[in-house]
């Protein structure tokens, strides 16, 4: 089970043991933005195949850990290595697939075609100025459409599609690189709870079927605990790391985030009596 040690719920690691490689270690992350301590002491192993889910409140450093594995912004202390390098590395090019909070919110004027947008993330430094020339591209793009559902709505403009759908597209166009590793920051922003069930369904059969590895930014905790294998709880310093079916009760929660009861014991509501005349 898990044990509340300090302002940290430590899991027992007798109790989940993952054989698979790990592809991400984090050590000793500490990210400072606009002189603001973001990301404090981050220790993080992701192995191939994991489902996480990294959730937190808004400000909890969530995206700025996302973009620190990418490479984007660079640490005040610590390392990261991917695939067993540095952040920006040409040796994981292609391996890393992201999708960011507004890649499906296209500007009106675009017009590209779900093929034409899916198409893009095959561009590399290798092939930027032989868009012409296929060189293999033409299947990749054909396999992740198709990873996603959208074939009947490939020669369909982006700007046509429900927001689900958009979703998608922009999933296969990170899925286009032939990315191993996905990292997702708030996928599910927007959606109803159809698309929503369907993009995790999906999300669901990458990780189990197609051999991909997830690390998923949402502020939506029911949806990502039915999904996720694994569950991080961020605010600035990891609060818990562990099995989706140890993730704390609210209670816990709130004591990770060093937040007390107003009230003790049971709260009791009064009726307010109502003045005269009024029903």
């Amino acid at each position: 089970m898990y044990d509340l040690v300090g302002d940290k719920v430590q899991i027992n690691p007798n109790d989940e043991e993952c054989c698979e490689p790990s592809i991400l270690e984090v050590s000793d992350l500490t990210v400072i933005r606009s002189g603001k301590v973001v990301l404090q002491d981050i220790d993080l192993t992701v192995h191939k195949g994991e489902f996480i889910g990294l959730v937190g409140p808004n400000g909890s450093g969530k995206s700025t850990l996302l973009l620190s594995l990418l490479g984007v912004l660079k640490p005040h202390k610590g390392s990261i290595n991917i695939y067993g390098n540095k952040p920006n590395s040409r040796n994981f090019f292609g391996r890393i697939g992201w999708v960011s909070q507004a890649a499906s919110n296209l500007p009106s004027q675009v017009r590209l075609t779900v093929r034409e947008l899916v198409r893009l993330g095959t561009l590399n430094n290798s092939n930027l100025f032989s868009w012409v020339a296929d060189n293999g591209r033409s299947e990749k793009v054909t396999r992740a459409i198709r990873m996603v559902g959208l074939e009947d709505v490939e020669h369909v403009d982006v700007s046509r599609l429900s927001g689900g759908q958009r979703q998608r597209a922009v999933i296969a166009r990170a899925l286009a690189t032939e990315a191993e590793f996905l990292l997702l920051d708030e996928p599910l922003v927007g959606m109803d709870n159809n698309a929503r069930n369907s993009l995790l369904k999906l999300l669901d059969q990458l990780c189990h079927e197609a051999d991909k590895t997830i690390l998923m930014v949402s502020h939506d905790l029911t949806a990502i605990r039915q999904t996720a294998h694994r569950m991080i709880f961020l605010e600035e310093k990891i609060r818990f790391d562990g099995p989706t079916h140890l993730f704390p009760d609210l209670e816990t929660l709130a004591g990770l985030r060093g937040i007390t009861p107003t009230h003790e014991g049971p709260i009791h509501i009064h009726s307010i009596p109502q003045s005269e005349g009024v029903r």
